[in-house]
């Protein structure tokens, strides 16, 4: 049994509240305190947590004698009970320490009432208190969908339900106690004991942060220690990303929006809420998240964590493909070459190969064996007509040199290891000096392999061929899809039951030649009718790092700048002579940064991995500073020092990009794209160093 919280102590008001916040806070308090001794006299032994059938029946006795607005409320939680005497999972109680995340008061046919939205379902009528779960109860719509005094109109089971919004709160509890409340324009926090109200640009940061920054220092305070948390990512959804949480189960949905837009956020919530309200078709273990990278896997999966669905299986392409490869060929992967050439991977991931591919005669009939598959793609990639074909299907995206270089690679693939070549010698002959094998780290050692971006190829030639896989997802989603090749959404799309599906993505955070378009990518998933939803607010990233996003990119910029949500520190610029100046300069920030911000989250992305661990030498004797690559994040408080390729979809309260130089950041739309996602990783402020000569994608920005 859960303990339930003691009282806070009595807070002291700061002397700026006026006497409408501190009736807020009053309020909410009183609120809170109501809420949780319901929860303590329904978890009181007595009462018998487990006592289901006993709640149930009480629920019909009330129900007879319910007004006809209070019977929704009844006969939602009537279900949630039935469900979880179907599922048998215990705590669907809301959680004392943290009961509910906001509170929204309503003036309907002459009555007020509260009402607050957390993760479960609690009723206590005679008591007036009503948590709803945002997932499932109608009352969520008009929390998301309007303002406080805006008047609403809501279908509800059985009626339609019309009134006023008289109060819209997010609020944070945390360990039972009130700690921030936002309402409007007004942001509430409790600080050392104290209640103070935000400044209006500070308010809209969230996490604290929104003094301007010091000159030439690293911080605005997001980070600081004893700063109230931040409100729960549900409470702030706007209403186009509700709507498209609310878009029906069935209904393939594209989520577009630019970096910090809430696609990510939108696609797990959206997955949360299916899963909720169909349980039985829409089961934890079948629903599937893929997406590139590894930390973003790991960021995903700990979002999940509060949306009830730790159970779902989040996953990267790679490791996907390699359980898929098992599930269609009956066994493992073989042997994979570690790195696969720049040019041969970029060949292997295009869209003219996909649809060169497409377009040649398949015979349907059973899966072939994987070694005449194997055979038919190796001798596909060294037809050298074959690959100059593709290159020039590419339309200048594919480099003419990519074919030899395929080429070279293919055959080295397709030799035998020298081991096979002396099988007949005596093995202690074959020894090397350093105890290495024979091969390695020599071109011979690419015998016998694959490369990873075989994977999804040899899968999509099976799937033409035969039919379906056995087990099928229930619910996919897939998010930064601009990475995602036709050939690995080709093949999610035939593991996927029916149309219950939702791609997220950007096209300006393309970092492969891998992006063919949005039609493209539908018509390859199987879903070429989706909606799509465009996010149109950036909240991640403040103004002036937004407004240098877009400038980066230039000419591949999309139309319209996207709105930033917030105002915010400048972008700083520092040039240096050379790298050595530069790391210095930055470790000694860093390191004052973790000093005065303990609680902050910072990263420097740098342009490659070896830039990373030069940098993260210099800062190897504090336990706060992680070198963090290949996915490698931990979501601590503390510095990541990591690269451009690592970090897509995550966010850092700061981000420090160490080598904006001309090398690393050349004036192609490559570049162009990498150094975009770097700097859109950024909460609360941006740090650019160049060393040496300056990158050209920094033109117009002021050195500072």
């Amino acid at each position: 049994m859960r303990a339930i919280p003691a009282s806070p102590a009595p807070v002291l008001e700061g002397d700026t509240l006026t006497a409408a916040a501190r009736a807020i806070v009053a309020e909410e308090e009183a609120l809170l305190a109501t809420v949780q001794r319901a929860l303590a006299a329904r978890l009181a032994p007595a009462r018998g947590e487990g006592d289901l059938v006993g709640r149930l029946r009480d629920l019909r006795d009330e129900a007879l004698e319910a007004t006809p607005k209070d019977l929704p409320t009844v006969f939602q939680e009537m279900g949630l009970l039935r469900a979880v005497m179907e599922r048998v999972r215990p705590d669907q109680l809301p959680d004392p320490a943290a009961p509910y995340f906001a509170h929204l008061r309503v003036h309907e046919g002459g009555e007020r009432r509260d009402y607050f939205l957390g993760r479960h379902t609690f009723v206590d009528r005679p008591a007036g208190v009503r948590v709803v779960d945002w997932r499932f109860a109608p009352v969520a719509g008009i929390f998301y969908r309007y303002r406080e005094g805006e008047e609403f109109e809501e279908a509800f089971p059985g009626r339609v339900a019309t009134g006023t919004v008289e109060a819209r709160r997010v609020v944070v509890v945390e360990r039972g106690v009130l700690t921030r409340i936002a309402a409007g324009p007004l942001t509430l926090v409790r600080e050392g004991g104290r209640w103070r109200a935000l400044a209006a640009e500070a308010a809209a940061l969230g996490g604290g942060a929104g003094s301007a920054a010091r000159a030439g220092a690293l911080g605005t305070g997001a980070g600081a220690a004893g700063r109230a948390g931040p409100a729960d990512i549900t409470a702030l959804l706007d209403p186009d990303q509700y709507e498209a949480v609310a878009a029906p189960a069935d209904r393939p949905l594209l989520v577009l929006g630019s970096a910090g837009s809430g696609k990510t956020t939108v696609a797990l919530h959206r997955l949360a809420r299916i899963a909720f309200e169909d349980p039985r078709r829409f089961p934890p273990a079948r629903l599937q998240v893929v997406v590139p990278e590894l930390g973003l896997a790991r960021l995903a999966a700990r979002l999940l964590e509060p949306l009830g669905l730790e159970r779902s299986p989040v996953r990267t392409l790679e490791s996907w493909s390699r359980g898929a490869f098992q599930s269609v060929f009956g066994a493992p992967p073989p042997r994979l070459f570690p790195e696969t050439p720049p040019l041969v991977a970029r060949l292997k991931r295009h869209p003219a190969l996909y649809e060169l591919l497409r377009r040649r005669p398949h015979v349907a009939r059973e899966r072939p064996a994987l070694a005449r598959l194997r055979r038919e793609l190796g001798d596909l990639f060294v037809d050298r007509g074959f690959l100059e074909a593709v290159v020039k299907a590419a339309a200048g995206t594919l480099p003419a040199t990519a074919v030899d270089e395929t080429l070279r690679h293919t055959r080295l693939q397709l030799s035998s290891s020298t081991e096979d070549l002396l099988a007949g010698v005596d093995p202690e002959r074959l020894q090397t000096l350093d105890g290495k094998a024979v091969d390695e780290d020599t071109p011979e050692a690419a015998a016998g392999t694959l490369d990873v971006e075989d994977l999804p190829i040899l899968l999509f030639l099976a799937a033409l061929r035969a039919g379906a896989p056995a087990r099928k997802a229930a619910h996919l989603v897939v998010d930064e899809a601009e990475d995602v090749t036709l050939f690995e959404l080709h093949v999610l799309g035939r593991h996927l039951a029916g149309t219950s599906v939702t791609l997220a993505g950007d096209e300006s955070q393309q970092t492969f030649a891998s992006y063919a378009g949005w039609p493209q990518a539908l018509a390859a998933l199987g879903a070429p009718a989706a909606a799509t939803v465009r996010l149109a607010t950036t909240y991640r990233c403040p103004e002036p790092v937004a407004a240098l996003a877009h400038a980066v990119l230039g000419p591949i910029a999309p139309p319209e700048r996207p709105r930033a949500g917030r105002r915010g520190a400048p972008v700083s610029r520092f040039d240096f002579p050379t790298e050595a100046h530069a790391h210095l300069f930055l470790a000694g920030a860093l390191r004052d940064l973790v000093e005065r911000e303990p609680g902050a989250s910072a990263a420097v992305v740098c342009s490659g991995p070896e830039v990373a661990r030069s940098l993260h030498r210099l800062l190897a004797d504090m336990p706060e500073a992680r070198l963090s690559l290949d996915g490698a994040f931990t979501f601590r408080p503390g510095v990541d020092l990591t690269d451009v390729d690592g970090v897509k979809g995550l966010e850092f309260d700061y981000v420090v990009v160490p080598d904006a130089t001309a090398r690393a950041y050349p004036e192609t739309d490559e570049a162009r794209r990498r150094l975009h996602v770097a700097v859109t990783r950024a909460a609360h402020q941006l740090w650019i160093a160049a060393p040496g000569t300056p990158s050209p994608l920094l033109r117009g920005l002021p050195r500072g």
